[in-house]
């Protein structure tokens, strides 16, 4: 019989940092918790870092999780929009990795495409099916369920992603 592993997922803002941790063991997942780290826009950016870095590693602390895994960042019209996300992610994967876990990276399609079946969806179908894949599932908005959605893709893929680790590595 395979172990039960804890999953957190991360879903990556400057203002707000979704987290979601799920146990996956074989097909079964089950809902650990969820929620949202924030950082406070009045302070200068450094600061903000600094909140979400402290965040999100007291959720590591508290629920121990074995992996992770990080949406990747998409590119947008604004740079300096893309550039603060792409901040807020770095510490999405250091804290994880410096807390030992491996971290995985996942596109926003794909994550969709493992939670409700295609690659473009709205956050009310992602909503619907975190439901159904785990009905005991609680979730306070958009980036705590996208932090789930995370954690599942994670939890359906993480055999390959540990081989293409491994390839990678060796």
């Amino acid at each position: 019989m395979k172990d039960m592993i804890r999953i957190i997922g991360i879903d990556p803002g400057l203002r707000r940092t979704g987290w979601g941790i799920i146990e996956s063991l074989g097909n079964s997942l089950r809902f650990v918790a969820s929620g949202t780290v924030t950082s406070d826009g009045d302070m200068d950016l450094a600061s903000r870092l600094c909140q979400l870095h402290d965040g999100l590693a007291d959720v590591i602390h508290t629920y121990q999780p074995h992996e992770a895994a990080v949406e990747q960042t998409f590119v947008n019209k604004d740079a300096v929009a893309t550039l603060k996300l792409g901040q807020a992610r770095g510490i999405a994967m250091l804290v994880p990795a410096r807390a030992g876990l491996r971290v995985a990276e996942y596109a926003p399609n794909a994550v969709k495409k493992s939670v409700i079946g295609v690659g473009h969806g709205e956050k009310q179908q992602i909503h619907m099916m975190l439901k159904v894949l785990m009905p005991k599932a609680e979730f306070k908005g958009n980036d705590a369920a996208d932090a789930l959605a995370i954690a599942i893709c994670h939890a359906h893929n993480r055999g390959a992603t540990a081989s293409r680790l491994a390839m990678l590595a060796g």
